[in-house]
């Protein structure tokens, strides 16, 4: 039986209305979600079959290497410079997105078997983007936040550092709490949870961004951390070749 989804990149204009149509619907309720990056970026874009819906969307940037992660949306927020000499290829995949009405884990699959394949083809060494949580109370991911802080920072020479004005630090913050694992996998975004069950890693702090009304934690992974029996998962779930897929800039 084929898939219920196609995968596009966004096109023309009407593919970028419908792009940012989504993103706000997700992350604003109202009004229009776009900004200067999107120029910048590949926008990747999966449809139910069925009623052409979009059902999930998000973009990527690539940067040849470190030396470049200056220019990527998460540098806004965090001090990204122990990863300037990094020197493999680097994506950054942002305003990650899924209808709510939707609720079918094949669109989480697809989207990031598409990913993988975009990876294969660019040899693609560190993805990486900042994982979002709904509204600005970290009181309401304090076991999340205390599991992230006890398992999964970054490597101590890549950790980014503060530069938002407002952010909530774990260390700090959750000094001595551990985690309630089943409160933290509870209140974890399903996205967060994909990157770390293959190796990914966080910032030891979140940042409150009223724009979206989220928290969010710079969120880095390594391909070749990822597991291999993860890595053939993925490669399985990816379209039949007549979909059109992500390719180069």
């Amino acid at each position: 039986m084929g898939s219920k989804y196609q995968v596009a990149i966004a096109r023309s204009n009407s593919d970028m209305m419908a792009v940012q149509a989504l993103r706000s619907k997700v992350f604003r309720g109202m009004g229009s979600d776009a900004d200067g990056f999107d120029q910048h970026c590949q926008h990747l874009m999966i449809s139910e079959i069925k009623t052409n819906r979009l059902v999930c969307a998000f973009r990527i940037q690539p940067f040849a290497s470190g030396a470049e992660i200056s220019k990527s949306y998460a540098a806004q927020f965090y001090e990204l410079s122990g990863l300037f000499e990094y020197q493999g290829k680097l994506v950054e995949m942002g305003r990650f997105c899924i209808d709510s009405a939707y609720r079918d884990p094949d669109i989480l699959r697809i989207a990031w078997a598409e990913l993988t394949k975009y990876v294969d083809k660019n040899n693609v060494q560190m993805l990486f983007g900042c994982s979002s949580f709904d509204g600005v109370k970290a009181s309401h991911y304090r076991d999340t936040f205390a599991l992230l802080k006890e398992r999964h920072l970054a490597p101590k020479p890549w950790l980014p550092r503060v530069k938002a004005p407002n952010v909530f630090r774990f260390t700090r913050n959750l000094a001595r709490k551990k985690p309630n694992l089943k409160a933290a996998r509870k209140t974890m975004p399903p996205l967060l949870r994909t990157y770390l069950a293959m190796g990914g890693w966080v910032s030891d702090h979140a940042v409150v961004d009223n724009d979206l009304n989220t928290l969010h934690v710079f969120t880095g992974l390594e391909i070749g951390a990822i597991p291999a029996a993860r890595k053939r998962f993925l490669r399985a779930a990816i379209l039949p070749s007549r979909v059109q897929s992500a390719a180069p800039a």
